[in-house]
Protein backbone atom coordinates (compact mmCIF):
# COMPACT_ATOMS: atom_id res chain seq x y z
CA UNK A 1 0.00 0.00 0.00
CA UNK A 2 2.83 2.20 -0.02
CA UNK A 3 2.55 3.03 -4.03
CA UNK A 4 -0.51 4.85 -2.91
CA UNK A 5 0.67 6.94 0.12
CA UNK A 6 1.78 9.66 -2.61
CA UNK A 7 -1.03 9.98 -4.52
CA UNK A 8 -3.90 13.07 -4.27
CA UNK A 9 -6.42 12.25 -2.08
CA UNK A 10 -9.07 11.78 -4.97
CA UNK A 11 -7.52 9.22 -6.57
CA UNK A 12 -6.00 7.65 -3.44
CA UNK A 13 -9.96 7.03 -2.41
CA UNK A 14 -10.67 5.93 -5.95
CA UNK A 15 -8.21 3.03 -5.03
CA UNK A 16 -9.81 2.29 -1.67
CA UNK A 17 -12.82 1.66 -3.20
CA UNK A 18 -11.62 -0.58 -6.12
CA UNK A 19 -9.46 -2.52 -4.88
CA UNK A 20 -11.69 -4.13 -2.02
CA UNK A 21 -14.51 -4.40 -4.78
CA UNK A 22 -12.65 -5.65 -7.49
CA UNK A 23 -12.36 -8.50 -4.90
CA UNK A 24 -15.45 -9.04 -3.79
CA UNK A 25 -16.73 -8.89 -7.42
CA UNK A 26 -14.23 -11.96 -8.29
CA UNK A 27 -15.26 -14.14 -5.43
CA UNK A 28 -18.99 -13.72 -6.10
CA UNK A 29 -18.11 -14.20 -9.66
CA UNK A 30 -16.61 -17.57 -8.99
CA UNK A 31 -18.79 -18.62 -6.63
CA UNK A 32 -21.43 -17.80 -8.92
CA UNK A 33 -19.68 -19.99 -11.50
CA UNK A 34 -18.99 -22.91 -9.08
CA UNK A 35 -23.33 -22.66 -8.15
CA UNK A 36 -22.47 -21.46 -4.58
CA UNK A 37 -24.11 -18.51 -5.13
CA UNK A 38 -27.58 -19.40 -3.96
CA UNK A 39 -28.61 -15.88 -2.99
CA UNK A 40 -27.66 -12.43 -2.70
CA UNK A 41 -25.27 -13.29 0.16
CA UNK A 42 -27.06 -10.46 2.47
CA UNK A 43 -30.67 -10.89 3.74
CA UNK A 44 -31.79 -7.12 4.44
CA UNK A 45 -34.10 -6.51 6.80
CA UNK A 46 -36.50 -4.95 4.46
CA UNK A 47 -40.40 -5.61 4.78
CA UNK A 48 -41.44 -4.37 0.92
CA UNK A 49 -44.51 -5.85 -1.01
CA UNK A 50 -42.93 -6.91 -4.42
CA UNK A 51 -45.78 -8.97 -5.12
CA UNK A 52 -47.35 -8.14 -8.66
CA UNK A 53 -44.01 -7.40 -10.04
CA UNK A 54 -41.28 -9.62 -12.06
CA UNK A 55 -38.23 -8.06 -10.92
CA UNK A 56 -35.82 -11.02 -10.28
CA UNK A 57 -33.21 -8.77 -8.38
CA UNK A 58 -33.80 -6.24 -5.41
CA UNK A 59 -32.33 -2.93 -5.72
CA UNK A 60 -30.30 -2.68 -2.66
CA UNK A 61 -28.45 -5.84 -1.90
CA UNK A 62 -24.45 -6.49 -1.73
CA UNK A 63 -24.21 -7.31 -5.45
CA UNK A 64 -25.87 -4.04 -6.85
CA UNK A 65 -23.67 -1.93 -4.23
CA UNK A 66 -20.41 -3.83 -5.58
CA UNK A 67 -21.20 -3.38 -9.25
CA UNK A 68 -21.54 0.56 -8.60
CA UNK A 69 -18.41 0.31 -6.65
CA UNK A 70 -16.95 -1.07 -9.61
CA UNK A 71 -17.97 1.39 -12.53
CA UNK A 72 -17.52 4.74 -9.48
CA UNK A 73 -14.14 3.62 -8.71
CA UNK A 74 -12.88 1.93 -12.22
CA UNK A 75 -14.23 4.92 -13.87
CA UNK A 76 -12.95 7.44 -11.20
CA UNK A 77 -9.19 5.74 -11.43
CA UNK A 78 -9.50 5.75 -15.45
CA UNK A 79 -10.13 9.43 -16.57
CA UNK A 80 -8.43 10.73 -13.39
CA UNK A 81 -5.69 11.90 -15.53
CA UNK A 82 -8.13 13.45 -18.75
CA UNK A 83 -10.77 15.47 -16.21
CA UNK A 84 -8.79 17.75 -14.08
CA UNK A 85 -11.99 19.13 -12.13
CA UNK A 86 -13.13 16.62 -9.73
CA UNK A 87 -16.45 17.74 -9.27
CA UNK A 88 -16.69 16.48 -13.13
CA UNK A 89 -15.02 13.31 -12.82
CA UNK A 90 -17.27 11.95 -9.32
CA UNK A 91 -20.76 12.78 -11.38
CA UNK A 92 -18.99 10.75 -14.33
CA UNK A 93 -18.02 7.84 -11.99
CA UNK A 94 -21.60 7.97 -10.18
CA UNK A 95 -22.92 7.76 -13.62
CA UNK A 96 -20.82 5.05 -14.43
CA UNK A 97 -21.69 3.28 -11.65
CA UNK A 98 -25.20 3.64 -12.33
CA UNK A 99 -24.84 2.34 -15.57
CA UNK A 100 -23.22 -0.84 -13.94
CA UNK A 101 -26.37 -1.62 -11.92
CA UNK A 102 -28.53 -1.13 -15.56
CA UNK A 103 -26.54 -3.22 -17.39
CA UNK A 104 -26.40 -5.91 -14.26
CA UNK A 105 -30.53 -5.23 -14.15
CA UNK A 106 -30.74 -6.08 -18.08
CA UNK A 107 -28.34 -9.16 -18.04
CA UNK A 108 -30.96 -10.40 -15.54
CA UNK A 109 -33.41 -9.92 -17.44
CA UNK A 110 -32.87 -11.20 -20.56
CA UNK A 111 -31.09 -14.19 -18.90
CA UNK A 112 -34.50 -14.62 -16.91
CA UNK A 113 -36.30 -14.78 -20.43
CA UNK A 114 -34.93 -18.62 -20.88
CA UNK A 115 -36.09 -19.53 -17.89
CA UNK A 116 -39.86 -19.69 -19.31
CA UNK A 117 -42.04 -22.63 -18.44
CA UNK A 118 -42.80 -25.17 -21.46
CA UNK A 119 -43.31 -27.83 -19.66
CA UNK A 120 -46.75 -29.77 -21.74
CA UNK A 121 -50.01 -30.15 -19.97
CA UNK A 122 -52.63 -31.89 -21.23
CA UNK A 123 -55.23 -29.08 -20.88
CA UNK A 124 -53.53 -27.59 -23.48
CA UNK A 125 -54.63 -30.06 -25.96
CA UNK A 126 -58.21 -29.24 -26.20
CA UNK A 127 -59.86 -27.36 -29.08
CA UNK A 128 -56.73 -28.08 -31.04
CA UNK A 129 -56.37 -29.82 -34.32
CA UNK A 130 -53.76 -32.81 -34.86
CA UNK A 131 -53.07 -35.44 -37.16
CA UNK A 132 -53.61 -39.16 -36.79
CA UNK A 133 -50.45 -41.05 -36.46
CA UNK A 134 -51.87 -44.44 -35.65
CA UNK A 135 -55.26 -45.51 -36.53
CA UNK A 136 -58.04 -44.51 -33.57
CA UNK A 137 -60.64 -47.75 -33.25
CA UNK A 138 -64.16 -46.60 -33.84
CA UNK A 139 -66.50 -46.30 -31.06
CA UNK A 140 -63.76 -46.23 -27.77
CA UNK A 141 -63.25 -49.70 -28.59
CA UNK A 142 -59.16 -49.37 -28.29
CA UNK A 143 -56.74 -46.65 -28.38
CA UNK A 144 -54.34 -44.85 -31.34
CA UNK A 145 -52.51 -42.07 -31.57
CA UNK A 146 -52.05 -38.59 -32.40
CA UNK A 147 -49.49 -35.90 -33.10
CA UNK A 148 -49.93 -32.80 -32.11
CA UNK A 149 -47.90 -29.79 -31.33
CA UNK A 150 -47.81 -27.55 -28.29
CA UNK A 151 -45.89 -24.28 -27.71
CA UNK A 152 -43.69 -25.65 -30.60
CA UNK A 153 -43.28 -28.92 -29.79
CA UNK A 154 -44.81 -31.99 -31.31
CA UNK A 155 -46.04 -34.50 -29.17
CA UNK A 156 -47.29 -38.22 -29.54
CA UNK A 157 -50.38 -38.74 -27.18
CA UNK A 158 -53.46 -41.58 -26.74
CA UNK A 159 -56.52 -40.43 -28.33
CA UNK A 160 -59.70 -42.16 -28.21
CA UNK A 161 -62.77 -41.67 -30.49
CA UNK A 162 -66.95 -41.79 -29.60
CA UNK A 163 -67.98 -42.26 -33.73
CA UNK A 164 -66.03 -44.35 -36.34
CA UNK A 165 -62.66 -45.57 -37.02
CA UNK A 166 -60.44 -42.23 -37.93
CA UNK A 167 -57.85 -43.64 -40.38
CA UNK A 168 -54.08 -42.55 -40.10
CA UNK A 169 -53.58 -39.06 -42.13
CA UNK A 170 -56.44 -37.84 -41.38
CA UNK A 171 -56.59 -34.30 -39.18
CA UNK A 172 -58.41 -34.55 -36.07
CA UNK A 173 -59.71 -31.80 -32.92
CA UNK A 174 -59.35 -32.78 -29.31
CA UNK A 175 -62.80 -32.31 -27.72
CA UNK A 176 -61.76 -33.56 -24.16
CA UNK A 177 -59.46 -34.85 -22.01
CA UNK A 178 -60.43 -38.40 -19.68
CA UNK A 179 -58.61 -40.21 -17.41
CA UNK A 180 -56.09 -37.39 -17.27
CA UNK A 181 -53.93 -38.42 -20.17
CA UNK A 182 -56.43 -40.16 -23.15
CA UNK A 183 -57.58 -37.39 -25.76
CA UNK A 184 -61.02 -37.92 -27.29
CA UNK A 185 -60.92 -36.14 -30.65
CA UNK A 186 -62.99 -36.29 -34.01
CA UNK A 187 -62.56 -36.07 -37.40
CA UNK A 188 -62.52 -32.35 -39.28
Amino acid sequence: MELLTNLDPLLKAFWFVAIPASLIFIVQTVMTFIGADSSDGLNADLNADASGTDTPFQLFSLRNLINFLLGFSWTGISFYSNITNPFYLLILSLVIGILFVLLFFFIIKQMMKLAENNSFKYSETLNKTADVYLTIPAKKTGKGKIRISIKGSFHELDAMTENESIPTGSVVKVIRIENSDILIVEII
